[in-house]
């Protein structure tokens, strides 16, 4: 007689069509070279996401988007629910890590050129992710409703207030009105809890599906060292070989965020007073440190233009470039591709060199 776990299998298989991924699973390679450690940061980034969704889904339970209340609902997560500092620690460190390891992973992509054709979408997706990470940590960091929450995201929204023509329509989309109150705090929540994630859940989905389409990008350099051989860059099987792989990167990432999350647990601060003056300091968060940098050193005008509408067009616009690269860069392996490997380079030391002026100042 067939064992029950057979004919449960054969019944799931002949509705689902499972028997066709894991033919596909097996038969999927991903190539094998010095390189291929660059390939397991998009799973930590997608692990770290599914950390994020599972613990903001447990503060979901308690949390209360008012504002005369989600402090104090925040302020019992972490007193009173079993876990909730835990928990809350590890959703904020999550933030933070997912947010990295996507920049890494989309420098890699950048440097590697493993946007070239045929993968332009998948570079486009990835992109896409990655600002809809950002506007995660945005619309994340003013739920707590503490001060220091309370004025960066004053800061944060005034900076969107210097986008040329349409500035002051996006200040009060944002903010509900005129200023942060109450009715910001419940439009961000919506934003952090349905907009975005539904935005994410499709986004998430076409860049994953290109990745598994088209496969792992080779390196142009790899490439070209193979062809001179005559042979074919190697490959391992996708499951088991590089899935364990990849696990262990989950796991690594887990051990990250355990450790930062239980050695230094994410505080609250205290309770905004929306009529206070902004204290001196207040900083956006330390991946917009680079923005919120730059646009101070700004002068007041430029030529006939303010000086910060000037700051965000050029991000603007860099952020438009970035995702366009693809089509930009037409020859990847010659000379428009090394005068874009220069650019991002100088890209990444500007972002680091004025992030660490931010941390400092």
């Amino acid at each position: 007689m067939t064992p029950l776990w057979q004919r449960w299998r054969a019944w799931l298989d002949e509705r689902l069509g499972w028997g066709e991924l894991a033919a596909f699973l097996r038969k999927k390679q991903v190539p094998r070279h010095r390189h291929t450690l660059w390939y397991y940061l998009g799973g930590m980034t997608l692990f770290l996401f599914f950390i994020q969704v599972s613990t903001g889904i447990l503060l979901l339970l308690y949390y209360r988007a008012a504002a005369n209340e989600a402090f104090e609902s925040v302020q019992y997560i972490m007193t009173q629910v079993k876990f909730g500092w835990l928990v809350r620690s590890l959703h904020a460190w999550a933030a933070n890590l997912m947010i990295f390891t996507a920049f890494l992973h989309m420098c890699s992509a950048f440097f590697l050129k493993a946007y070239r054709k045929p993968r332009e979408l998948t570079w486009v997706t990835g992109c896409l992710l990655f600002f809809l990470l950002l506007a995660f940590g945005f619309s994340g960091y003013l739920l707590p409703w503490n001060e220091l929450a309370f004025f960066a995201t004053k800061v944060g929204t005034e900076m969107a207030a210097a986008v040329p023509l349409i500035g002051d329509w996006l200040l009060r989309f944002l903010r509900g009105g005129e200023e942060v109150t109450g009715a910001t705090l419940v439009r961000f929540f919506g934003f952090h809890v349905a907009v975005l994630p539904l935005l994410t859940t499709f986004i998430l989905a076409l860049h994953l599906f290109l990745v598994q389409r088209l496969g792992m990008s080779v390196p142009i350099q790899i490439e070209r060292e193979y062809t001179r051989t005559g042979k074919s860059v190697p490959t391992i099987p996708f499951f088991p070989n590089f899935f364990l792989r990849d696990l262990m990167g989950w796991y690594i990432a887990l051990g990250v965020l355990a450790a930062l999350a239980a050695l230094y647990p994410w505080g609250l601060g205290v309770k905004v007073d929306p009529f206070a003056s902004t204290p001196a300091g207040i900083k956006p968060e330390w991946y917009f440190l680079f923005i919120f940098e730059t646009l101070k050193l700004l002068p007041g005008h430029v030529l006939f233009i303010e000086g910060e509408q000037v700051g965000i067009l050029i991000f603007g616009l860099a952020a438009l470039m970035l995702l366009l690269v693809p089509f930009l860069d037409r020859n990847p392996s010659g000379r428009s591709g090394r005068v874009f490997t220069a650019l991002g380079a100088l890209a990444v030391g500007y972002i680091v060199v004025m992030s660490f002026l931010g941390l400092r100042g």
